[in-house]
């Protein structure tokens, strides 16, 4: 018998969560209809009438936001005009994992196409002070067994990450054919020629010239690659330096990711922005500049960090088999998977029960409706008034305290975990700027931050605004595509909404496939869903070249019956993200009315892929011109 998987024991968090499958007690120290109250007068204080319009992106006049610092920017080459068998666009995490299942299929040339100058996505984009991954890097990193690696740290940081992302390129041969610092603009299917015996391709057009002929495309894009900016009056005036955190400024500020940011001493210093990013960086900024200002639209909810460095003595026992073994645990505890031992024992997993109304899943329909939604609703007061109340207990001063609380639901908003952020407000030369009542950042002078009519002169403003959601690949149409008949995908969907088979692929759009949420099935730990993902697409490919199918493509009927299978199974999430703070979970306080998700959760669609590939799905999929669909 093989030895069982050997797993760490981790600390346990100061929290006190809930088991989903208990109705929460009657007896309670808070007054739900006060908290919903306070929730709904905050969250109406922070909605804007222009929605997602109040942002701007990083390009025409605002394109330097968006320029890579880590590039070469003297970088020029010839365009190709050649042929391989699979393009790969996308060199994050998920171009990463579709190139090596690729590769693993048996598919020996493959092309990633990449806009920065190397792989790592949002890692390599992203090296702000104090970046470290949120999610548990055991869980988090793809490929650690395939790459014989066991990260540093419980919750790595960004460095570590990718230089992970590299390691993998470089096991699966991946830099051989990639193009960086290149861009792709179109996908256009050529039908074949007469002689060719009906063979057809790809061509795919970059910004760089390039026409690259390809049987597969695979694109993997991101959802959140775009960095934006806030639309706020005066922006382009200010006379002071300025950068987005994902582009961060070193040659302003010094240091590096782990701080010492000795370039801030004599500057004032504004960061707009209190999300995952600010939370990350304001304990460094707070330690190194003259003095910081924090404007804060919303706070995020922040929750006990506690990393620590890996133990040698665990890593050395681990058996063959432990990163699955540990990352699947994972996913079935934060989806409440009843009877699952927790092995991660952190912040999310203690959770599960309140993740639910962002990542919904069939874990809990046991319980009837009513039952499930106060016991969700409670528990969920309950964890928010313990966060609350940790602001409470470790920043000194009142009135600052009470504004760093987050009033809404805890998955309104992703949540955060830090044993820094919260006390850097106790410093001197910090201090919080509220912009709730102005709905943000009034106005910027050539000098000034403004809020409230009170102008705050600062040397450096730094935005820390995320990303545009959505607004990359193939759904959104930046990257466009055109099918058989030169019809583009945009269009063929303009009737009726998105049709896929599993989220991947498309009738009339042959051997393209596409990584992402669309209709299938998300999860907070988002790599983990790339790979089941990518493993499913090489899985496909290899069968096709093994019987000898031309073309990938789904029947109109298999892609009927699935978008039948979403509708049906879509949750109806809109009265919660509507009553939500906003943020782009919720568009902005704008919910969408029909949900795109399969709504039995990421672990019931796992396995119905790999069902469907053991019980001859394929022949849905597998099609030769001459023979029509394989059997």
């Amino acid at each position: 018998m093989p030895q069982q998987p050997q797993q760490p024991q981790q600390p346990q968090q100061p929290q006190t969560p809930r088991t989903p499958h208990t109705p929460a007690s009657p007896h309670l120290d808070f007054d739900p209809e006060a908290l919903r109250a306070r929730y709904r007068t905050e969250r109406d204080r922070r909605i804007r009438p222009d929605g997602r319009a109040q942002y701007r992106t990083t390009s025409g006049e605002f394109g330097s936001y968006d320029e890579d610092p880590h590039a070469d920017r003297e970088f020029t080459r010839e365009p190709l005009h050649d042929r391989v068998e699979a393009v790969v666009v996308g060199g994050g995490f998920g171009g990463l994992l579709a190139g090596a299942r690729l590769r693993q299929a048996g598919v020996e040339s493959v092309r990633v196409i990449e806009k920065g100058g190397d792989f790592g996505g949002t890692w390599y984009w992203n090296r702000y002070p104090g970046i470290h991954c949120d999610i548990e890097s055991y869980v988090y990193l793809p490929l650690l067994e395939e790459i014989g690696y066991v990260p540093r740290w419980r919750y790595a940081p960004g460095e570590e990450i990718r230089q992970h992302a590299r390691a993998i390129a470089r096991h699966f041969r991946l830099y051989d054919d990639a193009c960086f610092q290149t861009q792709a603009t179109e996908l256009r299917w050529k039908e074949g020629e007469e002689g060719e015996k009906g063979e057809g391709e790809w061509i795919v057009g970059t910004d760089r010239g390039d026409r690259i002929r390809a049987r597969y495309v695979v694109v993997s894009s991101g959802t959140l690659s775009q960095a934006k900016l806030p639309g706020i009056p005066g922006i382009e005036t200010f006379k002071g330096h300025t950068f987005h955190t994902s582009r961060w400024d070193y040659a302003y500020t010094g240091g590096d990711a782990n701080g010492g940011l000795t370039g801030l001493a004599d500057k004032r210093v504004a960061l707009i922005g209190t999300g995952a990013t600010g939370i990350q960086v304001v304990p460094h900024l707070g330690a190194d500049a003259r003095h910081l200002y924090v404007f804060q639209r919303t706070p995020s909810s922040v929750d006990v960090r506690g990393n620590r460095p890996t133990d040698p003595e665990w890593a050395r026992s681990l058996r063959p088999g432990w990163h699955r073994h540990r990352r699947d645990n994972f996913l079935k505890v934060v989806t409440g998977v009843r009877g699952e031992e927790d092995l991660v024992n952190d912040g999310w997993t203690s959770s599960a029960w309140l993740q639910e109304k962002l990542i919904p899943t069939n874990a809990y329909a046991h319980i009837p409706a009513e039952e499930r939604e106060r016991a969700y609703e409670i528990a969920d007061f309950q964890k928010m008034n313990e966060i609350r109340a940790r602001v409470e207990s470790t920043v000194e001063d009142p009135e600052t305290a009470e504004k760093l609380k987050p009033w809404y639901r805890y998955m309104c908003k992703r949540p955060t975990f830090s044993d820094h952020y919260l006390q850097t407000f106790n410093r001197p030369n910090v201090t919080l700027v509220d912009t709730a009542d102005t709905h943000g950042v009034e106005r910027i002078t050539e000098t000034s931050v403004v809020v409230g009519g009170v102008e705050y002169e600062v040397d450096c403003v730094i935005f820390a605004t995320g990303f545009a959601v959505g607004v990359s690949g193939l759904v959104s149409g930046q990257l466009p595509a055109y099918g058989r008949g030169g019809v583009a995908l945009l269009d063929r969907w303009k009737e009726g909404g998105p049709r896929t088979l599993h989220g991947f692929c498309t009738h009339g759009f042959p051997n393209l496939f596409q990584l992402g949420s669309l209709q299938n099935a998300a999860a907070v730990n988002f790599v983990h869903v790339l790979d089941e993902q990518a493993t499913h697409i090489g899985a496909v490919v290899a069968e096709a070249r093994r019987r000898g199918a031309r073309y990938v493509e789904p029947s109109a009927e298999a892609e009927e019956a699935w978008v039948a299978t979403i509708r049906e199974k879509a949750p109806d999430q809109y009265r919660f993200h509507a009553e939500c703070t906003p943020g782009y979970y919720n568009n902005e306080g704008r919910p969408r009315q029909r949900s795109e998700q399969f709504g039995d959760g990421p672990v019931v669609f796992h396995e119905l892929l790999a069902r469907w590939r053991a019980e001859g799905g394929t022949e849905d999929v597998l099609v030769d011109p001459d023979q029509g669909r394989l059997p």
